[in-house]
């Protein structure tokens, strides 16, 4: 596994839980792989690319393509690459439409572990917005750093970090002949991003931060934070839940939130 950050380590918790073999590969061990690599069954790649394309495959796209045992590839991609769709709905059979450069990357390097795709299962899961415990509003809020900026009809999907690992192993657990396959991990409700705030304060038991309109809020954003801002959709994984075999545990960000203040509360007792 290439990327053991926030899902990558979670996936390989879940695994060394279920005594699968894992061997994760990250910046420090990352010229070593190619061991790991020829004697892998499953691969998955964490890795964003850069302006200079996907570092996994510019550095170990040989061995991979030759790996003598490899069956399944999975890259974890984004629902960015479905551009802006002014609030309407995509689904897996939409065709991609990027608009920002960090999206397009993303597309190039599917189109790249596409290519391996020859001779072995690959799997292209686009993600939606990413929380979890360590990785929630509930962090912004306890900091007083979260923003409830208000922008009518501005939604898009989360996905629980747990039904992320549970989607991936899922898909490794499935006997697939060669070729190419979207998932699109995403919740079930996409909603405006004031309202998860809203809820999330409610759970905490504070006020909601003062509400800002997306005009006056816009000028103080990263350009990272206007790219997501410009774009609006909705994307659906309906498909992608029953290809799986699957519901998410997790289908809005209310549960979602809900589980993770569980968690949280019963960590603090250990």
């Amino acid at each position: 596994m290439f990327g053991v950050g926030y899902v990558g380590s979670a996936v390989a918790q879940a695994m060394t839980a279920e005594s699968l073999p894992v061997v994760g590969v990250t910046r420090a061990n990352f010229a070593e792989a190619d061991a790991a690599i020829a004697a892998a069954t499953h691969l998955l790649s964490t890795v964003p690319p850069d302006e200079t394309g996907d570092p996994v495959l510019l550095r170990h796209g040989e061995a991979i393509a030759s790996a003598p045992r490899l069956k399944w590839i999975g890259y974890i991609s984004t629902t960015g690459v479905y551009g802006n769709r002014d609030g309407g709905w995509v689904d897996e059979n939409t065709e991609p439409a990027p608009q920002s450069d960090r999206s397009r990357r993303r597309l190039a390097a599917e189109w790249a572990w596409r290519a391996l795709a020859d001779r072995r299962a690959v799997d292209l899961f686009r993600l939606g917005g990413i929380y979890g415990p360590g990785r929630s509003p509930f962090d912004s809020l306890r900091a007083g750093s979260a923003r409830r900026v208000i922008r009518p009809g501005h939604t898009f999907g989360r996905i629980h970090r747990d039904d992320i690992v549970r989607a991936l192993l899922a898909a490794m657990r499935q006997d697939r002949a060669s070729g190419v396959r979207v998932l699109n991990l995403t919740d079930d409700e996409p909603t405006e991003s004031a309202a998860v705030i809203e809820e999330a304060a409610r759970l905490l038991r504070i006020p909601a931060p003062e509400a800002v309109q997306f005009d006056q809020a816009v000028a103080l954003m990263s350009p990272m934070a206007r790219s997501f801002w410009a774009e609006s959709r909705k994307v659906s994984s309906r498909w992608t839940q029953q290809t799986l075999g699957l519901r998410w545990m997790y289908p809005t960000y209310r549960e979602g939130l809900r589980a993770i203040l569980v968690q949280e509360r019963a960590d603090r007792l250990l």
